[in-house]
């Protein structure tokens, strides 16, 4: 599992397939990556993302925010690594018949 660096990013979907998403950073650089699942812990919503241009097997957990003035979702690194290892932990057992999964 790993945090992506950037502090704060903001989300175009791709028209043509709901599971793929392209963020852009602060410095403008397009990521790519495949979105995995949406996990709620504690009120809160998390993206489970698959980057495509990373050779590693790790995804990147994200924060969620509802933009009300914009279509657009805004996506925040978590720093909090309880938070990261409970969303991580949800997203196992949702997806265990899916994934092989490494301990």
């Amino acid at each position: 599992m790993s945090n992506f660096d950037e502090d704060k990013l903001q989300s175009e979907e791709d028209a043509d397939e709901d599971s793929y998403i392209t963020l852009t950073d602060d410095e403008g650089n397009d990521v790519h990556f495949e979105f995995l699942d949406l996990v709620e812990y504690q009120g809160r919503d998390y993206a489970v993302l698959l980057p495509f241009d990373d050779l590693s097997d790790e995804v990147v957990i994200l924060e969620v925010l509802d933009s009300d003035d914009s279509e657009m979702a805004e996506y925040l690194s978590v720093e909090s690594e309880e938070i990261l290892n409970a969303v991580f932990d949800e997203f196992k057992k949702r997806h265990a018949d899916e994934f092989d999964f490494e301990d």
